[in-house]
Parts: C-alpha cells; structure tokens; sequence
C-alpha cells in the first residue's frame, strides 16, 4: 500500500540531517547497534542514541531488542527502502564523509570477523560438545529429514557454515554430491577427519565465505545453514546468498535457535543474536525470493531446564525469481 501524504514528510525530514542521513545509510548496509554507529560516526553515544530515536518515529529505521543488545536496520516500509536507493544514487561514492563511514564499517565487520575467528579456534575441538546446550540433536535432525523427505534426493548439496560437518554426513545417502563451506580451517580440518571416519566419498569441505559461497548462480538443490545465522552479523544477506545459489525449485534449510535471553552464549561462544522470531526468518525467506515449505519449533524436553527451542524452516526457490537473480552481482564477503 502506498504510503500517505504525512509518512512521506516526515521521513524526508528526518533524513534531512547530515547525521540521520549517514546512519540510515550505514543500517541499510546491515544491522549496526548503537555501539558500533558511535564507533563509525565517532559521535557520543547519546547524540547517536537521539537521532536513532528520531529516525525509528519518522518510520526510516527499526529497533530490535536482542537481550541486552538492540540492532538498528532500515525499515521493512517500502517507501524507506526507495528513498534509501534514490540517496545512495545521488550521491557520489568520493564524498569524503560517506567514504570514512564505509571504511569504518568494514573495519566494524573487520572486528566481529576476527572475534568469531578466534573463538572457533579456541573450540574447534569442542564443537558438538558446546552443541549440546540446545534440544537435543537426534530431534532437530529428524525433524529436518522429516522437512526435506518428500525432495526425494538431491543432485548437489551445499553446507554453509559447515563446522565439525555433521550435515554432510546426516545427508549423505540422499546427496549425489556435497560441498561443504567455513571460514575455520581448524573446523574444515575436524570435518574432513570426520567425513573420512564416517566412509562419507561424495563430500568435500573447503574454506569459504558464507556472503560469497561457491559455485555458479542456481548451481546447488539443497543448501543448509545449521546453527549459523546466530554468529552472523548479517544473517538477511547470508540468506539470500543462500538463495542465489539454489537451482529452480531448489530448497534452503535453516536450523537455527528462537529468541532467548541467554546472553552468557554473546559474552562467551561469540553469539551475535540470541535467536529469530518465526515472523523475522519467514520474512527473510520471503525478501530472497522463497516460498515457505515448512517450519517447526521444537522446545526443550520437560526435564531438560536451561535448553533452548530450536526452529526448523525449510523455503523452496520459487521459479520465477530465477531469472531475475540470474544476472544479479554476488553478495559482498564480509571484510
């Protein structure tokens, strides 16, 4: 529905302030909290603070409370996301201060990159071990074969995130072929001993990029995010790569946790997000061209007390998108 008369004054006014005008910039890149704005911005947190508060009541930009933390993004109102494209096509990239935000903003994605590197390090070796905070694994995994039963078998398999690469062997014997992506190469390694240990022939893991995965466009029938989105400081973009990369028809399946407020998971194993809501992924899913096949939530047992739920959703490429991603530019990796 179109916006009226008044929201499209108001969100024009708001914009017009040199500072507002550079932060609706920055979280239409990706969600930023107040934090990492004043980082960028080298502002006081509460000017920051007041002028996002300005720009959530003009109806320009979300807030999104995740335990003690709260990310801004640009809003979902389709007037936001047109004035957003008409600034960004009116200025110039050589303007000196938007050219400082977005080197600020690498070196933010910079640092939240290192941060979750140097945690997997620490726990390559104890991955399926710090796994177990959640419902128990033979659930999720029945409950996401259960998703995907009526696909039959695939041709291509692609695991993003891979870890200890437990995907690729759970699906195995329905995978022609499988590929196996993580930025750990101390993860890639347990994979690879694990894959051999289990007599898994067709899958391979390599060092990859989850905002620029390999393969050709619409290369892959199967995609899998398994616990990854919640380390992510982009999970919308890591879903439409995700995407991009699925044949016609083709079905991406995320297992990730539904909200909490656990923050100890943030402060010590590098957690970015304590969960997503069923209306966020739905809406994810739907912004990357997918239809919504299934989802299922599955809280912990009665007797398990400090569990999480964990949130199964299974989206198919609906076919007539595919032309329109065909010629798309890969999403940018994460510097």
């Amino acid at each position: 529905m179109p916006a009226s008369f008044d929201d499209a004054v108001e969100m024009l006014k708001a914009l017009a302030e040199p500072t507002r005008f550079r932060l609706v910039l920055l979280v239409s890149e990706q969600d930023l909290t107040v934090s990492d704005l004043t980082a960028i911005l080298g502002q006081s947190q509460p000017r920051i603070s007041r002028h996002l508060k300005l720009l959530v009541e003009a109806g320009m930009v979300e807030r999104h409370q995740e335990g003690s933390w709260a990310y801004f993004r640009l809003s979902d109102r389709p007037l936001a996301a047109r004035l957003v494209q008409s600034l960004k096509a009116s200025v110039g990239d050589d303007d000196g201060a938007l050219s400082r935000d977005a080197e600020r903003l690498t070196e933010v994605r910079r640092e939240r990159a290192e941060r979750a590197a140097s945690y997997f390090a620490r726990n390559a070796e104890h991955w399926d071990r710090i796994r177990s905070l959640h419902v128990p694994d033979v659930d999720v995994e029945r409950a996401l074969m259960g998703a995907l039963a009526t696909a039959g078998r695939f041709e291509a398999h692609l695991d993003v995130g891979t870890g200890t690469g437990r995907m690729l062997e759970l699906l195995a014997p329905f995978s022609e072929r499988a590929i196996g992506v993580d930025a750990s190469r101390e993860m890639l390694a347990i994979a690879r001993a694990k894959l051999d240990a289990a007599g898994v022939t067709q899958a391979t893991v390599r060092q990859g990029d989850v905002y620029r995965l390999p393969g050709p466009r619409g290369g892959f029938d199967l995609v899998t995010l398994h616990q990854v989105l919640h380390y992510l400081d982009d999970p919308a973009a890591a879903i439409r790569e995700c995407a991009n990369a699925l044949s016609p028809g083709g079905r991406l399946a995320v297992v990730d946790f539904a909200p909490h407020d656990l923050e100890f998971l943030r402060a010590d194993h590098a957690h970015l997000r304590l969960g997503f809501s069923e209306a966020t992924l739905r809406q994810w899913m739907r912004g990357a061209g997918l239809a919504v096949e299934s989802l299922q939530t599955l809280p912990p047992h009665d007797d398990e007390a400090g569990r999480l739920t964990v949130t199964v959703i299974v989206g198919r490429r609906l076919p007539e998108t595919i032309n329109e991603l065909a010629d798309a530019p890969s999403a940018l990796a994460v510097a």
